[in-house]
C-alpha cells in the first residue's frame, strides 16, 4: 500500500506543473501509460522533475552504453537494493528493449554470483590487488 496519493489523471490536470511532466512522459515514451512510481512522485513537483529528468538524461539519452544494458544494470541495482517495484518496471522495460528468457537467465546468474562473492570478499577482509588500483 503507498504511503502517498497516488494521482489520477483527473489530478494531475488540476496542476500545470504535475501536467506537464505527465506530457512529457507520454511524449517520451510514446505512450499514454504513466506507472505509479510518477503518480506518487506528484506529490511533490519539484521532486517528480528533477526525478524525471535525471532518468531521461541517464537512461534515455544516447550514450557509450545502450539500452538494454542499462535497463540489466538497473534491473541488477534494483535487486541488490530490494526495491521490488523496480525489479519489475526495469524488468519490463528490457524485455520491451529486446531481453530474451536467456539473457534475464544469465543476468539473474550473474546477480546471484556477484552477491555470493561480495559477501565473501567482505566477510574475509580480502585486499584490492595493486593491480587492480589505478595509478593515473
Amino acid at each position: 500500500m503507498a504511503t502517498v496519493k497516488l494521482w489520477t489523471d483527473s489530478d494531475v490536470d488540476q496542476s500545470p506543473r504535475v501536467k506537464a511532466v505527465f506530457d512529457d512522459i507520454r511524449a517520451t515514451r510514446g505512450s499514454d501509460f504513466v506507472n505509479n512510481f510518477w503518480r506518487g512522485l506528484a506529490n511533490d513537483p519539484a521532486t517528480l522533475e528533477r526525478t524525471w529528468n535525471g532518468l531521461k538524461e541517464v537512461m534515455i539519452t544516447p550514450s557509450a552504453l545502450d539500452p538494454l544494458t542499462k535497463e540489466l544494470i538497473y534491473v541488477a541495482v534494483s535487486t541488490v537494493n530490494g526495491c521490488g517495484y523496480c525489479i519489475h518496471s526495469h524488468t519490463a522495460a528490457a524485455r520491451a528493449k529486446g531481453m530474451t528468457d536467456a539473457q534475464y537467465g544469465d543476468l539473474i546468474a550473474v546477480i546471484g554470483m556477484a552477491s555470493e562473492a561480495n559477501r565473501i570478499v567482505t566477510a574475509l577482509g580480502i585486499p584490492v590487488d595493486p593491480e587492480f588500483e589505478v595509478t593515473s
